[in-house]
């Protein structure tokens, strides 16, 4: 069996989509396998022999591509079926794809994608191989292959593009990934993300967490979690709104310094983000006036936040001086008190 799948839509609309940083990509084709209620997800880089990235493959265990309606799940943009749908078919998780749109952002990653698919109808196990060229956009080719072992998807990306080897600092993208996840990971706590079989989660990666209540004026509430983590990383010090499924809506940022030298996420946790973020009041940011209150007073609390661990810190260097010092011999004290004198001088 082969078919060739026409999506509905030009061409340069379709191009647009394939613009994005490869983390971003990655985070995509991630939701794109939760949301067919994977348990374990495997992201895997390919090199070659000079340890250049050569391939990608995001492996999952849920329940495939339903490819009986492949027109409507490969052929249509705008209109995916998830919009329909709140929650996943088999674990009723909430559903974060919503306009059909995640399997274009792998051709941000490569010129040529395969998803091998094995889903399972009534008492059969089904297989196929589903693909598409970056050059040829809106265009996908359907083929029945031997029957997969078992359900789920493999994503596989060849002809990839130089700005992969942004991924091969495996540290860093797996820091990246667990604060992209970290909230889900937290709320389905039976879900595996592997990266390189790394495995991506906040625990190993957090250094301390401290949850607040922000409060506004007319009485509305919103639940703060700051995240602090172990090493810097690009796009720290961000603050995520975030609806009450665990899904974030928007990130910008926060506009707070630690001042500890910390690097951290902040998440703003509130079922009303998801109203502001379907009219596109989150996007508007100060521009609208239930946005900036949310942020003026969860700025404030950040601040505190730091602040008091700011002066704990300073609390501990000043009693490790003062053990320091009371370990010092007379002679010792002279020479350091005559050395801070003259500084002063």
């Amino acid at each position: 069996m082969s078919k060739q799948i026409y999506v509905q839509a030009q061409a340069d609309h379709i191009e647009s989509l394939f613009k994005g940083s490869p983390l971003s990509a990655i985070e995509e084709l991630v939701w794109n396998a939760l949301d067919a209620d994977a348990k374990e997800v495997k992201i895997d880089l390919i090199t070659n022999p000079l340890g250049a990235v050569e391939a990608l493959r995001i492996t999952d265990d849920g329940t495939g591509i339903d490819v009986l309606k492949i027109d409507t799940t490969f052929g249509s943009l705008g209109g995916s079926w998830k919009r329909l749908s709140g929650e996943s078919s088999s674990f009723q998780r909430p559903l974060h794809g919503r306009h059909g749109r995640g399997r274009f952002k792998a051709f941000s990653l490569g010129l040529h994608v395969e998803w091998r698919t094995t889903m399972v109808a009534g008492s059969e196990r089904l297989s196929y191989r589903i693909s598409g060229e970056a050059d040829e956009p809106g265009v996908f080719t359907l083929d029945s292959v031997p029957q997969g072992p078992q359900r789920g998807t493999e994503v596989y990306i060849t002809n990839v593009r130089a700005n992969c080897d942004s991924l091969l600092d495996a540290s860093e993208t797996v820091q990246n990934l667990a604060a992209k996840f970290a909230l889900y990971l937290k709320s389905y706590p039976d879900v595996r993300i592997y990266f390189n079989g790394l495995p991506v989660t906040p625990v190993i990666v957090q250094k301390r967490t401290s949850d607040y209540v922000v409060t506004l004026e007319n009485g509305s509430e919103a639940k703060l979690e700051i995240i602090e983590w172990r090493r810097k990383f690009v796009g720290a010090g961000r603050l995520v709104f975030v609806g009450e499924d665990g899904f974030k809506l928007h990130e910008q940022p926060s506009g707070v310094r630690s001042g500890i030298g910390a690097s951290y996420t902040a998440y703003l946790v509130s079922p009303r983000f998801s109203v502001l973020h379907r009219e596109n009041s989150l996007v508007m940011d100060e521009l609208n006036p239930e946005v900036r209150m949310y942020l003026d007073a969860t700025k404030k609390v950040m601040k505190a936040h730091f602040a008091k661990f700011e002066e704990e810190k300073e609390a501990v260097f000043e009693q490790e001086w003062r053990e320091r010092i009371d370990a010092m011999k007379d002679s010792e004290r002279r020479i350091l008190l005559s050395i801070l004198q003259e500084k002063v001088q």
